[in-house]
């Protein structure tokens, strides 16, 4: 197909950085799965019985994340199953109840929490990623690297030509 060698090198090396620049902008989605393309939904939290007193003896209740991530318009629920009132920021839940908080600004959020034994709760709320956010993410990815990767190749392929006898 190519007759031009120099032609050829460029576009397998290209083909190359492509791949590897979408393999790199790709990764994080595969590992970190609360980066998704999902709509704002409701979700639940429930602070399970005996939680106060965990707390007060310095545990974690095995339950309860240390930090939530979320999509901007999700909507938080706090169910208090535990037999003592708790509060999250503004949030106050009496025992036997739930309240809700609804997500709409894009911030990483740290409030005030006597369910957990740090008393700090952490809540991050970011835009949901769409398939053009991804897509703008490979290509200020790969497209560089594919040049880098070009650049480079171009100068080993010319010094191995000047390093050729003649």
């Amino acid at each position: 197909m190519f007759r031009n060698p120099l032609a050829k090198r460029i576009l397998i090396l290209s083909a190359i950085g492509l791949v590897i620049g979408t393999l790199l902008a790709e990764i994080p989605f595969m590992v970190m799965p609360q980066m998704t393309t999902r709509p704002p939904q409701e979700v639940l939290l429930v602070i399970p019985p005996g939680t106060a007193q965990r707390v007060t003896q310095g545990e974690q209740p095995p339950s309860i994340p240390q930090n939530m991530t979320f999509v901007v318009g999700d909507t938080l629920v706090v169910k208090n199953e535990d037999s003592v009132q708790h509060q999250l920021g503004p949030l106050y839940i009496p025992a036997g109840t739930s309240a809700s908080m609804k997500l709409d600004t894009e911030q990483k959020y740290s409030f005030q929490c006597s369910f957990v034994p740090t008393k700090v709760f952490g809540l991050d709320v970011g835009q949901p990623l769409t398939l053009g956010t991804r897509w703008w993410g490979i290509f200020i990815t790969a497209v560089p690297l594919a040049i880098v990767i070009d650049l480079f190749g171009l100068l080993v392929w010319h010094s191995k030509k000047e390093a050729a006898p003649s």
